[in-house]
């Protein structure tokens, strides 16, 4: 064979040229040890990519969780407060002083209801009354009125002969006849009695 005639169906090439390849007829070639290495690095980069991603919307999820459940521990925790300040300003007692009254309603000297006293010049208690007894014989009836006011020998002006249960109630003497609070609805603490 020589050059000037070339075999059939050949045609001559040049120097930097390319020939036609039939897709129907021509088979693919083995793709290249680099070829191979750069397909797989790509699959293993997709499956990476992927992967960080799930992680990420892992992450930002439970950083979601985590900010609902602090807010609704916030909500919880401001609710809380407020309730217990509510509380405290229901419980935090009135003060209410207590004026000792004869049976009249006169106001008269603390020491009349002031139970140790009544009980050792003679007198009792029972009732809520406190009984002294009176020198020509008989017996003088006293008891607190709650938050009145008036001077001895004066009847008294105002308030109640029902002892308020939420309240720190002291004569005027300053003897404390019940302390306040909650659950405290009766009973003498320190000196004082009637109800």
């Amino acid at each position: 064979m020589t050059e000037e005639n070339p075999p059939a169906g050949d045609q001559p090439r040049t120097p930097g040229s390319m020939r036609y390849q039939d897709p129907a007829n021509t088979t693919p070639r083995e793709p290249s040890l680099a070829e191979q290495r750069a397909r797989r690095q790509a699959i293993a980069d997709e499956q990476r990519r992927r992967a960080e991603e799930e992680e990420a919307a892992r992450v930002a999820e439970r950083k979601a969780e985590t900010r609902r459940k602090v807010l609704i521990g916030s909500g919880v925790t401001v609710g809380l407060v407020g309730l217990v300040a509510g509380w405290y300003v229901v419980a935090q007692p009135e003060d209410v002083t207590a004026v000792c009254t004869d049976d009249d309603g006169v106001v008269r000297e603390d020491q009349y209801c002031d139970e140790d006293y009544v009980t050792t010049h003679g007198g009792y208690v029972g009732g809520g009354f406190l009984f002294m007894p009176l020198p020509g014989g008989g017996y003088q009836q006293y008891r607190y009125n709650y938050g009145g006011t008036g001077t001895v020998g004066q009847p008294v002006s105002g308030g109640s002969y029902t002892k308020p249960a939420n309240a720190k109630i002291t004569t005027r003497s300053g003897s404390v006849v019940q302390r306040g609070g909650l659950g405290i609805s009766g009973g003498s603490f320190g000196k004082g009695g009637g109800s």
